[in-house]
């Protein structure tokens, strides 16, 4: 078996699946009828506990999280949650079969190369001044930089925590960069855009993604933003056109977009351009924790998130208004008629 065609999410109870999975945890017990393996396999859709009975679970001696393999049984329900009896399972070897990760880890719905294209076409757009232009693309196009930033992820958890989750991250908050630069004329858009494109690259080298996704020694000792500084020093170094105040004011664009140094910022913002960063950098970071814990909410039967330590309250999802043509201005009225009376 070779593709994968069966999602967790899809379970149903009493159907018999059989596919693909990723071993996301695996743990040996004893009940009295033997030793039984106790599983939570996972796809991109989520993940299942399934349960390997004896005489069964005495094939395999070893079960670790991060094997692939093939798993088939009946699914049944526990706790109002799907559970899979394993019936059949065969342990694969990664180095005789090709794995698409993202068929196995949670991944950005958006396609990693046409996220990478994004930026370029954000950078087509609002880059009049040609020194910044080659810069941001000589990063983007380092063959390191691109093979590093295609699977990385934005976090290890909150927010952004999947395959290709920091290219996600990037283009929303680049957008919304400009969008508020809009507003504001006097803002040097440029330099923003830049820095928002490079943010979080040295998330990168601070998580390891892949199977474990954990914080690499480096990422431990260092952190992402002082890692994302020492990333991009050496393309700023070979930039000769490139004016030596505006490489200062982009590394404290990257320096300061925590806000805070309670937050972990090195330093915080001092210049309008910095502030923009700060603020677009939080917004993207909690609608997107927020949109992520009302999307669990779907078939609850609630209304309200279990308590959410990192935004420390619970969260509500509202009715909607309507969004359907009775709701709407009748497109054969004029916009006088529309809109509301002024007063005075």
């Amino acid at each position: 078996m070779s593709q994968k065609t069966t999602y967790i999410k899809d379970f149903i109870n009493g159907e018999r699946v059989r596919d693909l999975f990723l071993v996301g945890d695996a743990q040996l017990r004893e009940s009295r009828n033997g030793p039984f393996w106790n599983l939570r396999l996972q796809d991109n859709s989520g993940t299942v506990e399934a349960k390997i009975w004896s005489p069964l679970s005495q094939s395999f001696q070893t079960i670790e999280s991060g094997m692939f393999v093939v798993a088939g049984g009946m699914v049944g329900s526990y706790r109002d949650k799907p559970q899979l009896t394993v019936e059949v399972f065969e342990i694969l070897n990664p180095e005789h079969n090709q794995f698409d990760i993202t068929e196995f880890l949670p991944s950005s719905p958006e396609k990693p190369e046409e996220m990478m294209q994004e930026l370029d076409y954000l950078i087509a757009e609002h880059m009049v001044h040609l020194p910044w232009k080659k810069f941001c693309r000589k990063v983007l196009r380092d063959e390191e930089v691109y093979d590093r930033l295609l699977t990385a992820t934005g976090a290890k958890t909150v927010h952004h925590a999947y395959v290709g989750g920091l290219l996600e991250h990037t283009l929303t908050v680049a957008k919304l960069c400009m969008s508020i630069c809009d507003n504001y004329p006097d803002v040097d858009r440029q330099i923003v855009l830049a820095a928002a494109i490079f943010h979080d690259i040295g998330k990168a080298w601070e998580l390891s993604g892949g199977l474990t996704n954990d914080y690499t020694d480096e990422g431990r000792l260092l952190g992402h933003i002082y890692i994302g500084v020492e990333v991009l020093e050496p393309f700023l170094q070979k930039a000769k056109d490139l004016d030596s105040k505006l490489k200062l004011h982009l590394k404290h664009l990257i320096l300061s977009h925590h806000g805070e140094y309670e937050y972990g910022a090195p330093k915080r913002p001092k210049t309008p351009e910095a502030f923009i960063l700060h603020f677009a950098d939080n917004i993207d970071a909690k609608m997107n924790t927020i949109f992520a814990e009302l999307d669990k909410l779907e078939g609850s039967g609630s209304n309200w998130t279990p308590y959410q330590r990192f935004l420390d309250r619970y969260l509500y999802k509202p009715e909607k208004s309507p969004d359907n043509p009775s709701s709407k201005c009748d497109i054969k009225k004029t916009e006088a008629q529309c809109s509301l009376p002024l007063r005075g």
